[in-house]
């Protein structure tokens, strides 16, 4: 028996309602009642009768509840405690990210659970291009740096990257494009096309890494619009301007005539790394990149754990 069983039952026993309750705890139904018919089977006895239309606490479900609700209080007072003696109950935390990175499922949950886990830290969010992070992690304006970096850059006095995920690149083009039709693409098949791509100084990596790839495949790309936010570079991609180059997590955005496509060469994937100062030993940026590895171990979604 776990906590999560001991939730799992209270949110139950709160809504009498397996959907609004899985809602709530943001699973899915099935997985939900898994999880009570388990625990039921653990103690012997049913917590809950079933009926098409309703479900009812059984006399064993009433004292259960009882005993989970103290369960969980407890569980919590010494979390609050635990963290209050290691400086976790309070402070601020600043994280800055690249364009694509919130898209992620990595950094999706990594917030939602830091938050759930230490609610009194304030998180502190800006998006900023990678270079900008380097720079405001050396001034010290900033704690945690979510980023990309150029193939080949140079180590940076005080700082460390940790790699979370490798994240394959995918092709942007209209759906009527006539390399939408394959299965896949290659940079080589690119060399005639129009790119739409982040501007210059803008410190993307990504951009200087395709630029590298069209290089190594024989071309120079011709960039025909520039844009600063990936959101309308996918959109101008869509409307057949031309075709863009970004990290895979951008498929989450749902624009009328985008088409996705994976690349053929195994090596057209850029790393999101975690940026912190090596001298810095602040407890919420240590419970921060602790939890970023836990959960990158289990992201199994647009991106490749590494």
């Amino acid at each position: 028996m776990e906590l999560r069983h001991l939730r799992y039952f209270v949110t139950v026993a709160e809504e009498l309602h397996f959907s609004r309750a899985a809602q709530r705890l943001n699973i899915g139904q099935p997985p939900l009642s898994m999880q009570i018919r388990a625990l039921e089977d653990e103690l012997g006895v049913p917590l809950f009768e079933r009926s098409q239309r309703r479900v009812f606490l059984t006399p064993a479900g009433r004292a259960f509840l009882v005993r989970a609700r103290q369960i969980l209080a407890d569980a919590e007072a010494a979390r609050l405690e635990v963290q209050q003696i290691a400086g976790l109950d309070a402070g601020e935390l600043r994280i800055a990210f690249t364009t694509s990175a919130p898209m992620t499922n990595l950094m999706k949950r990594v917030l939602t659970t830091y938050r759930q886990r230490y609610p009194r830290v304030t998180l502190t969010l800006s998006e900023a291009p990678s270079e900008d992070q380097r720079e405001a992690l050396i001034e010290r304006t900033l704690d945690i740096g979510l980023l990309r970096q150029a193939e080949n850059a140079p180590p940076v006095a005080g700082l460390s990257f940790e790699t979370l995920i490798d994240e394959a690149l995918v092709v942007v083009l209209h759906q009527g494009h006539a390399l939408a039709k394959h299965a896949s693409v290659s940079i080589a098949d690119l060399a005639n096309e129009a790119f739409i791509m982040h501007p210059n100084g803008v410190g993307t990596a990504v951009d200087g890494q395709i630029r590298r790839m069209c290089e190594r495949a024989g071309f120079t790309p011709r960039v025909v619009q520039e844009a600063r936010e990936s959101t309308t570079i996918v959109a101008l991609a869509a409307s057949g301007l031309g075709v863009a180059v970004l990290p895979a997590a951008v498929r989450c955005i749902q624009i009328e005539g985008a088409h996705f496509m994976d690349f053929s060469e195994p090596d057209a994937h850029s790393a999101l790394l975690l940026g912190k100062r090596r001298d810095d030993n602040s407890p919420l940026v240590q419970a921060f990149v602790a939890l970023c590895h836990e959960v990158a171990g289990t992201v199994n979604d647009e991106t490749r754990p590494v």
